[in-house]
């Protein structure tokens, strides 16, 4: 049987920060949950991040949301129509 600290050591910084989100919407795995928790329990540097990320949702959904100007729009849709009729991935 793998120990907590083991299976935060199996578990970068990195890796932890990329699977948060992912995290805060309950959407992992048993095992990368696990591993995940294991992380946070033992590493104070990425401790902090699970409460960052709920804050900055919470404050993005209540912020104003602001049309964005025509100008904008058109620029923006003829990128999109060009990129799409070149093959690209926008």
């Amino acid at each position: 049987m793998v120990s907590p600290q083991e299976r935060a050591r199996s578990l970068t910084c990195q890796d932890a920060i990329a699977l948060l989100a992912d995290y805060l919407e309950a959407a992992l795995t048993a095992e990368q949950l696990s591993e995940l928790e294991a992380h946070l329990a033992n590493c104070e540097s990425c401790q902090a991040y699970p409460g960052t990320y709920r804050r900055t949702g919470t404050l993005a959904g209540r912020s104003e949301r602001v049309e964005m100007p025509a100008e904008m729009r058109r620029r923006l849709s003829d990128f999109l129509i060009k990129s799409l009729a070149e093959g690209q991935t926008p």
